[in-house]
Order: C-alpha cells, then sequence, then structure tokens
C-alpha cells in the first residue's frame, strides 16, 4: 500500500500574531473549515512556485506546458514572474466552495460548503463531493445544483378533506358495511 504523506506543512512559528491574524480574515472570507486548508492551498502556491523557478533553464515548450496548466485553472501566469507572483488567495478562488458563490449557486460561502459535502453539485453531471476541489475554466460553465426529485402522491399534495376522514364517518361506514 502506498503512504499518503501530508500535503501541507505547519508553520515554523505557531504563535505568530500577524500570520494568525490573515489566516482568521481568510477563514472567514472563504468559508474554509480549519487553517489546515489555509496550509494546503499554501502548499500548492509553494509547489507551483518551485515548479516554476526549475523551469526557468529549461526549453520554452515544456514552460508552454506549465503555463497553459495554470491558464487552464484561471490563474494568470504568462511568465516565471507571475508564478511567482502568486499568493494564496489566488488559490482560494479557485477551489469549488469559491466558485459556487461568484456564480450565484450559493448565497454564502457556508451554504456552498455544505451544499457540496452533502453531494447536491454536479460537474459534467457527476457529483463532486471536495469543497477543496480546484475548478477549471472548461468545468466552470458545467457546474450545476442536483434537484430534489418531488414524491408521488404524497399526503401534503392531497386535499386534506381526502386525508383522513372523521371518525364519526369512519364508524358509520363500518357501521353500514355490518
Amino acid at each position: 500500500m502506498i503512504r499518503k504523506h501530508k500535503r501541507y506543512t505547519h508553520p515554523k512559528k505557531p504563535y505568530e500574531k500577524t500570520r494568525i491574524a490573515e489566516e482568521n480574515v481568510l477563514l472567514e472570507r472563504y468559508g474554509l473549515k480549519n487553517k489546515k486548508e489555509i496550509w494546503k492551498a499554501l502548499a500548492k502556491v509553494r509547489y507551483f512556485r518551485h515548479r516554476a523557478m526549475k523551469l526557468a533553464k529549461s526549453p520554452l515548450e515544456e514552460q508552454e506546458v506549465f503555463f497553459a496548466k495554470l491558464k487552464n485553472l484561471n490563474l494568470k501566469a504568462n511568465s516565471i514572474s507571475d508564478v511567482l507572483a502568486l499568493n494564496v488567495e489566488d488559490i482560494l478562488k479557485r477551489r469549488l466552495q469559491s466558485v459556487l458563490v461568484s456564480k450565484g449557486l450559493a448565497n454564502t460561502m457556508r451554504q456552498a460548503r455544505q451544499l457540496i459535502t452533502h453531494k447536491k453539485v454536479c460537474i459534467n453531471g457527476r457529483i463532486v463531493n471536495l469543497p477543496s476541489y480546484l475548478v477549471s475554466i472548461n468545468e466552470e460553465k458545467n457546474i450545476s445544483i442536483k434537484q430534489n426529485k418531488k414524491q408521488k402522491n404524497t399526503s401534503a399534495d392531497k386535499n386534506p378533506s381526502e386525508q383522513n376522514p372523521p371518525v364519526e364517518e369512519k364508524d358509520k361506514e363500518v357501521a353500514q358495511n355490518e
């Protein structure tokens, strides 16, 4: 079995006041569950930056493939300096949770998160239940909310007088049948 490695690193200084304040603002703005989600996004930004630095000396074709991948995620990256200028908010804006709010399918970040975790969101007809899913430009057009199926013959649809006849009428019917 392949061992899964952590996808983030803890901050080196656990009680740095300015970092904690910035993280709290991001938690509220993007409706995140905990700070681990911020650290995961930060790790992804670091990965993109390190990859860009490694590709600085490589051929132009390899760089273009990398930039195309970032453009597909709607990250403004036309050069290596643009990739190095990426920040955590750029990644957080591309999460499924944030895209739902920006498209108007959910009113708040918390509502968007609830819709996603309750498996009410479909992308290309497939249910996605990960709020941290990074949405590409192509998939953004195909996001939809799954509608509830209406039940047939529910008691709420019937006329209230037809639902349950009064007790006296039932007794009369039983008496007539005997």
